[in-house]
């Protein structure tokens, strides 16, 4: 009697912004986002390996690669498996520069999307009190950060033996005015400004495959900050106060380096969906530009610009669009064999690259879930950090956790060094204070 064959893995075609960083993977950039959750103690090896395995159960669109192709297919697929092809769960040797050591695989080394899952999780211990740092990295052509921390909320809840479910709902924003025309911003077709170029980190490359010569990739740098008071009542949020003080920083980093002044254009994910174990898992955020004039970024109106970025992200918010916008949506269209349909996506990234926005604003907010690990403890550090690739070259991610603000500045080392990265730091410091001394 023959064995029946298993069933042949269920395929998935690449969704919109799958495919567009699909086209334009290089190996000198990775796309990679990565997420590092500080605990007070160790997880024990052997649960959280089998408590991470379930969670990927439980997420099974995560337990995906890429399916093989001729150069003729009309789209890229994701094949879904019924469990992962590699360990995803590694435990470094401990060491002074362990923690160093993870950011930068994080940043240089993505995992491959030719097995399932697209991720890895590295468990970090730097210090000898037993603390512990769970490092994920994710290939940004797969997933994003907020879906993969559902994932490691889920393993936590596995882990600890009890409910991770999210807390309470953010605050409730105030409703603003109604905008007037003053308040709609600079012309799209305006080129923005480009972060002024620093000090180039020279260095030794650290990505594979590239010659030695060369210091592409990107560099990172980690801070905490108290999180940003605001007013009661107030009609913006403290993501506003952040992108006001993302503008500022940028206005007058460039001024310090002799670029001549235009308007600053910040790229903003937006994500709609749910934050419970049905979470759908993939890229789910939608994105939106924010944009000032010169004469908007200054230290004295900054209670204005509070006003006028709150009108405009409360209307970006808003507004129906797909999540790339309507042109990479017919670019995407299954119309042509998918690599002609590539070649045209990197000609017209090159020729856009003037009117791509001057950096991007990636505020995760409160992060949700307790990540209660049980007898390793609860989260009281998380950081994330999104891709930096020229020509933007320069990303700012943030989000809140034990009623502290973690700030992540990602750069191209092409671009910028660690010294600009201190000084960045503290521009954003103090430009995100003084919205705190801003009278609505």
């Amino acid at each position: 009697m023959s064995i029946p064959a298993p069933p042949a893995p269920r395929r998935v075609p690449f969704p919109v912004v799958d495919e567009v960083a699909r086209h334009c993977l290089q190996d000198e950039e990775p796309e990679t986002v990565h997420i590092e959750v500080h605990l007070p103690g160790t997880p024990d090896p052997a649960r959280l390996t089998a408590a991470f395995a379930e969670a990927l159960h439980r997420h099974p669109r995560i337990l995906m690669r890429e399916a093989a192709g001729p150069w003729y297919r009309r789209r890229y697929e994701w094949e879904l498996t019924r469990g992962p092809d590699v360990d995803v769960v590694t435990f470094p040797p401990p060491g002074p520069d362990a923690l160093g050591d993870a950011r930068t695989r994080a940043l240089t080394h993505a995992p491959p999307l030719t097995a399932s899952p697209p991720i890895r999780l590295e468990v970090v211990r730097e210090r000898e009190d037993g603390a512990a740092v769970l490092f994920l990295t994710i290939n940004h052509t797969a997933l994003d950060g907020p879906a993969c921390l559902r994932v490691l909320a889920t393993a936590a809840e596995i882990y600890g033996g009890h409910d991770d479910a999210p807390g309470a709902p953010p605050p409730h924003r105030a409703p603003p005015g109604a905008p007037g025309p003053a308040l709609r911003g600079p012309s799209p077709w305006t080129p923005p400004a480009r972060v002024a170029p620093g000090t180039p980190d020279t260095s030794p490359a650290l990505s594979p495959g590239v010659s030695p010569g060369v210091s592409p990739g990107n560099g990172l740098l980690v801070a905490d900050l108290p999180v940003p008071h605001r007013p009661a009542g107030a009609p913006y949020t403290v993501n506003d106060q952040l992108m006001a003080a993302t503008a500022l920083m940028i206005t007058h980093w460039n001024r310090e380096h002799g670029a001549r002044p235009r308007p600053v254009r910040i790229t903003m994910p937006v994500d709609d969906r749910p934050r419970g174990a049905d979470m759908p898992i993939g890229n789910g955020t939608r994105l939106v530009e924010v944009t000032f004039e010169p004469q908007e970024l200054t230290s004295t109106g900054i209670p204005l610009l509070l006003h006028r970025t709150s009108v405009r992200t409360r209307a970006l918010k808003a507004l129906d669009r797909p999540q790339l916008g309507h042109g990479a949506a017919l670019l995407t269209a299954p119309l042509a064999p998918v690599a002609w349909r590539a070649a045209v996506t990197r000609g017209l990234r090159r020729a856009a690259a003037p009117w791509t926005s001057t950096t991007l604003l990636s505020n995760i907010g409160r992060v949700p879930y307790p990540l209660d690990f049980g007898d390793a403890g609860r989260a009281h550090a998380v950081w994330f950090s999104a891709p930096a690739r020229m020509p933007r070259g320069l990303t700012v991610t943030t989000a809140s956790t034990a009623g502290r603000l973690h700030l992540a500045l990602r750069w191209s080392r092409t671009l910028l060094g660690p010294g600009d990265g201190d000084r960045l730091r503290d521009l954003f410091e103090h430009y995100l204070h003084a919205t705190q001394e801003a009278t609505p």
